[in-house]
């Protein structure tokens, strides 16, 4: 199992960094690139793996590590470290003051709340370095391996970079939380009266993807920021930084991440509606092979049948373009000497689907039926395992054999010389 799960590891990497992408988008960031959602495959680039700064997207990992290691409906004190190392945007959050985790991260993701960030890190790890630690460790599972975490805001430190493709990684994994999902599709949010403060805080999402009449751009046509398939992710900014954005979008089937790195203002929003318009106009999920679906008869050595039909264990689905669908090939790995007894639905082979002779996806062919042991060939086995012991017993048969046809020989020439015994 560990192998197959290491398998699926590394094949789901090599997917995710295979481009497929031929047109040239015009983009305004310097660093951005688009990600098929269900597969990791990245359809387009734009210096993906340079290391920028990322700004308050760091906080999409904020966001995983709290949801994965507390409960919405902590309650968390904010202590005075909160408030002295809090700099940029905030929910003025007070000493002594009690919220729920939830609420923090409704206020970490909408307005991106610096101090917001810092409380979850401290409810979390008991101190903001620890939960540091747990962000590239997490990072590093992701396989957002060009990234490296100082704090858990996005605050400017020369340090605290990313690039374009390690956080798709991230906000392709914090996508698949449905918790993380209903917060960044959240248009505005309140927090009512705490035990510090007497009147509710109202705050609006930073992402104008989610609600903005704004108009930006797109390849000299005006058109609304809005994009209405898109239902998050992180926006984020400093001076240093320029403009980020980590978004998510669905078009019936289809899902699509798209980051865009250090922008000029809402050319940020531009560069995403361009990729994401790409991605939706260019490419769709593409049925390569249907589950059940027959691939090959699989020999079966020892079997009480000769051999059993192999299908395949899954749908497998790839985003391609109606040029590059016609030109998969679909090549099966049968494996070789099966040997009865096989269970339903035991693995028995691989299918790989290429495409100008580049490995894009794959799944495991799998028995139809259960193949029992050919009892004729038990007996047959075990005499051939214990053919020293039939050797050894025919020596010893024709030992006894000899011996007694030598005694016989004995008694018989004995017979022949006897002299007769007479009386006088």
């Amino acid at each position: 199992m560990k192998r197959i799960m290491l398998f699926v590891l590394i094949f789901t990497l090599f997917l995710s960094t295979t481009n497929t992408y031929a047109e040239s988008i015009n983009l305004n960031g310097e660093g951005a690139v688009l990600i098929d959602f269900d597969t990791g495959q990245v359809l387009y680039g734009k210096n993906q793996d340079a290391k920028l700064y990322p700004a308050s997207t760091t906080k999409m990992m904020t966001a995983i590590l709290a949801v994965e290691n507390a409960n919405l409906s902590d309650l968390v004190t904010v202590d005075q470290e909160v408030i002295n190392l809090t700099k940029g945007s905030h929910i003025a959050l007070e000493p002594g003051e009690v919220l729920t985790l939830e609420q923090l991260l409704y206020a970490l993701m909408l307005p991106s709340a610096n101090d917001a960030a810092l409380a979850i890190a401290k409810h979390v790890s008991g101190s903001v370095e620890g939960f540091v630690n747990l962000m590239n460790a997490k990072a590093k599972e992701l396989g957002a391996i060009n990234t490296n975490f100082v704090n858990p805001n996005g605050l400017h430190d020369d340090r605290h970079v990313s690039t374009a493709f390690d956080l798709a990684l991230i906000a392709r994994y914090a996508m698949n939380s449905e918790i993380i999902q209903e917060i960044v599709n959240t248009v505005t949010y309140e927090i009512p009266p705490t035990n510090k403060k007497t009147e509710s805080r109202y705050f609006k999402v930073t992402n104008k993807l989610l609600f903005s009449n704004e108009k930006i751009d797109l390849n000299g046509r005006l058109t609304d920021i809005r994009y209405t398939q898109a239902s998050g992710v992180k926006t984020g900014y400093t001076s240093q930084a320029m403009n980020c954005l980590a978004s998510f979008a669905q078009e019936k089937s289809q899902k699509l991440i798209a980051v865009v790195l250090k922008a000029e203002g809402n050319m940020v929003y531009s560069d995403t509606h361009k990729l994401l318009n790409y991605g939706f106009d260019n490419f769709e999920p593409r049925i390569l092979g249907y589950s059940n679906e027959f691939v090959n008869n699989v020999d079966i050595q020892k079997g009480e049948m000769p051999f059993v039909a192999g299908v395949l264990d899954r749908t497998i689905t790839y985003p391609l373009s109606d040029e590059s669908f016609n030109k998969v090939i679909m090549i099966p790995r049968i494996y070789q000497n099966v040997e009865a007894p096989i269970d339903k639905g035991q693995v028995i082979g691989e299918v790989v689907f290429k495409l100008d002779d580049k490995i894009i996806a794959g799944g495991n062919i799998i028995s139809t039926s259960a193949v029992g042991i050919d009892t004729s060939t038990l007996l047959h086995n075990q005499l051939l395992s214990k053919w020293y012991l039939i050797v050894f017993a025919l020596y010893f048969l024709l030992r006894v054999y000899a011996l007694s046809q030598k005694k016989k020989r004995r008694r018989k020439r004995r017979e022949v010389y006897r002299i007769p015994y007479t009386t006088k």
